[in-house]
């Protein structure tokens, strides 16, 4: 009786503290409208904002909305995104940012008319990798595992059958600052949300190798 009491208890901060995470993140360039209710992020894109470093277009922007907490060792964390896309290059998802010459920002991004799962990596410049989808999808789930020094980022239609659209490269061993963003280089802003947003701790790997070679 005692466990089951535990457990229940546990299980009930579990969600407790999983509702209240979104209060607990701060903005960088944060938007002029936005909301959080039932742990939802409802925002409306800054018009004219991304996150870019030189490769290609030959400029460097770094002014759109990004709602982030920080988190240190390894990790894994996903979240339900949606928008209203209208223009090319109107784009939300996840973003793991250590500074403003290290990130990877990966979600949906509408491009030529069509939806995107978008990833870019930038490590003083810019990548950009996409899979074009066939059809508009209401929403999709994005999921990066940050593992050592590398960052696996998946894909989900379903919050079931994960697949993998991006291994990068990230600093090991140093702060990240882990949340949501959405740009919106072209048009005049959207509505994007975020919803079930989670972080889980992930136990570092080599620690658990030293102690399983060091067992008493």
């Amino acid at each position: 009786m005692k466990k089951f009491v535990f457990f229940a208890v546990a299980i009930l901060i579990s969600c407790n503290m999983m509702a209240q995470s979104l209060d607990k993140m701060q903005w960088f360039n944060e938007p002029e409208k936005w909301e959080i209710k039932d742990n939802r992020l409802s925002m409306f894109v800054t018009p004219q904002s991304d996150y870019w470093r030189i490769s290609h277009y030959g400029f460097t922007v770094d002014d759109a909305p990004f709602y982030y907490a920080t988190y240190g060792g390894e990790f894994e964390v996903k979240v339900k995104i949606s928008g209203d896309y209208k223009v090319r290059f109107d784009q939300s998802g996840l973003m793991l940012r250590t500074d403003h010459q290290n990130y990877i920002k990966a979600g949906i991004e509408f491009v030529d008319g069509k939806y995107n799962l978008s990833t870019v990596v930038t490590h003083k410049t810019s990548d950009w990798s996409v899979i074009t989808l066939d059809k508009p999808v209401p929403f999709v789930w994005i999921k990066a595992v940050r593992r050592l020094d590398a960052v696996e980022v998946f894909y989900s239609f379903d919050d079931k059958n994960y697949v993998m659209m991006r291994n990068a490269w990230l600093q090991d061993n140093c702060p990240v600052m882990v949340g949501v963003m959405g740009a919106c280089p072209d048009g005049n802003g959207f509505e994007a949300k975020f919803e079930n947003f989670s972080v889980k701790h992930l136990p570092d790997q080599r620690r658990l190798k030293w102690l399983q070679d060091n067992a008493e």
